[in-house]
């Protein structure tokens, strides 16, 4: 009798300690798995900032070259890749590590940045928007204060 009460305690402790390891187990995930999802979210709101920095900046260039804003990404991104300061100082502007064909997209979802020219003022201004996020730079309205100023900063 001793025995058979020894072994049903014994059974008792060895799946007390598969409960407590389980729940231990259950426990460490729920606390690191939301944590590690808020943690990438931010590094790709980082990423998207990061890459509508550059943007701004090969903006930023054009309309001191050109005097004016481009009209569209794609007029952007044909000028970068042939204007002969923008290739001779390209990784100094925008880094080596990106590739500009992917530029002008959101790493979120891969949609392009919303981009418009507003020249009804007496300077011209352009917004360029993420169209996953809040962020933008720049204003739809004519407000030379908002040039080039990005919502995060």
């Amino acid at each position: 009798m001793a025995s058979s009460s020894q072994g049903l305690r014994t059974a008792i402790q060895v799946l007390l300690a598969i409960v407590i390891i389980a729940l231990f187990y259950w426990l460490y995930v729920s606390i690191t798995a939301p944590y590690a999802a808020v943690e990438r979210a931010q590094e790709i709101t980082d990423m998207t900032r990061e890459r509508m920095e550059k943007v701004r900046t090969s903006l930023i260039t054009y309309e001191r070259r050109e005097d004016d804003f481009p009209s569209t990404l794609d007029s952007l991104m044909l000028w970068v890749r042939s204007d002969s300061f923008m290739v001779a100082n390209r990784d100094s502007l925008l880094g080596t590590e990106l590739s500009l064909d992917s530029l002008t997209y959101s790493p979120r979802t891969g949609n392009r940045f919303l981009y418009s020219v507003n020249d009804t003022g007496r300077v011209a201004i352009y917004l360029l928007k993420d169209p996953d996020s809040e962020d933008y730079i720049g204003s739809e309205l004519p407000d030379v204060t908002q040039l080039n100023a990005a919502s995060w900063e």
